[in-house]
């Protein structure tokens, strides 16, 4: 069933589903996605589960947030809405960008399990290349309007931008592209040794976006965490290998995917 909430004038966009007394799942999506995307993930889960798919700021139906803000500030408003719905110990469950969130809210808050997707959390090593690149568009966004005015200036800019963004950042608002630059450049491995939570690590090896070699650092970061990865899979393991990734969940969540004992049979009473 498909929701809304407004929370700090942010309007908020999520579809729900599973028992009601199931145990809760937050689950966040990528960047340049919405619930849609992770859909089946919710599949896998929701017949004994109660999932909570957010369409994230600036993503979806939601709204886009007011300000540039970082991953602390999605996190804050995750954090509201769970105390807004009155969830219970959420799992939260964060797939790319949505795995930022998750990774913060569980190094500050008591959640007993966490599910991170070829999550990202890890500043990239970059070559001195890329921030030629980035120096070289920042100074030219503040010297070709002068040279050539404001009209064609913008224009040269847009298109210097379409070349050389990726197509994330090229797909996003003026906003979101500052959210998006802002939240790529926080690196959470600092919050990490906090998270006490049981901590599931699901890969593509040949995810290039957020590298398995970023996985292999989270897992020793984490102190209750273990890696799964899957040989020829990129950054969206959960849709290359679905059988796969289904096995792993319901293995990760066969105490919450059990049947209750209400609707189990009764054994027979002996005379």
């Amino acid at each position: 069933m498909e929701k809304e909430i407004e929370i700090g004038g942010v309007r908020l966009h999520y579809d729900e589903s599973g028992p009601e007394d199931g145990c809760p799942v937050l689950l966040m999506h990528g960047w340049g996605c919405d619930h849609t995307t992770v859909a089946s993930i919710a599949a896998i889960l929701s017949p004994g589960m109660h999932v909570y798919n957010v369409d994230l700021p600036g993503h979806g139906k939601s709204d886009e947030p007011p300000a540039v803000w970082g991953v602390d500030s999605f996190t804050r408003l995750m954090e509201e809405f769970i105390a807004r719905l009155g969830i219970e110990d959420p799992v939260p469950i964060g797939h790319s960008f949505g795995g930022r969130i998750a990774i913060l809210m569980s190094s500050r808050n008591p959640i007993s399990k966490v599910v991170l997707v070829d999550a990202a959390g890890i500043k990239p090593k970059r070559p001195l290349s890329y921030y030629i690149k980035v120096y070289s568009f920042k100074t030219a966004k503040k010297v070709l309007p002068v040279i050539l005015g404001k009209k064609l200036g913008g224009k040269a800019i847009n298109a210097w931008r379409g070349k050389a963004g990726s197509a994330d950042y090229r797909n996003s608002s003026p906003r979101m592209r500052a959210v998006m630059s802002r939240c790529v450049n926080e690196d959470l491995r600092n919050v990490m040794p906090s998270i006490k939570a049981s901590t599931l690590l699901v890969w593509g090896e040949k995810d290039t976006a957020t590298p398995l070699s970023d996985a292999r650092q989270m897992e020793k970061l984490i102190p209750d965490a273990g890696l799964v990865s899957f040989p020829e899979c990129g950054h969206y393991s959960f849709l290359d290998n679905p059988m796969g990734f289904r096995a792993v969940l319901r293995e990760f969540f066969k105490k919450e995917l059990a049947p209750q004992s209400s609707n189990q049979t009764p054994e027979p009473q002996k005379p």
